[in-house]
């Protein structure tokens, strides 16, 4: 007996669309102007450099969400004497944005 498969291939139009999207590179460059050194930070104190004028606060959260430390920044160090060890996130707040950066606390 002989089988016979039969095979049916159905060729449909294949229809795509693009769309152009502008991207602000001023708006990228301007986050990436907040840094914190040494990373991993070994002592007391993180140093933060950012070209941000004006007013601004730090906020350190744990991994979990929590917030760890709150303060004004007046001048460039930041003491996390109060950190355990482990890994957080820096957020510099600003009165026209909020960045975001990770710690590690050795």
């Amino acid at each position: 007996m002989r089988i016979i498969y039969f095979f049916l291939i159905l060729l449909l139009p294949l229809v795509a669309s693009a769309q152009s999207t502008n991207f602000d590179q001023s708006a990228a460059s301007q986050e990436e102007t907040f840094d914190l050194y040494p990373n991993p930070a070994f002592d007391n104190v993180v140093y933060i450099t950012t070209d941000v004028i004006g007013p601004k606060e730090i906020a350190i959260f744990d991994v979990f969400g929590k917030l760890v430390l709150q303060q004004a920044v007046r001048d460039s160090r930041l003491d996390i004497s109060k950190l355990d060890p482990g890994v957080y996130m820096v957020q510099l707040k600003t009165s026209s944005r909020n960045i975001t950066r990770k710690l590690i606390v050795k």
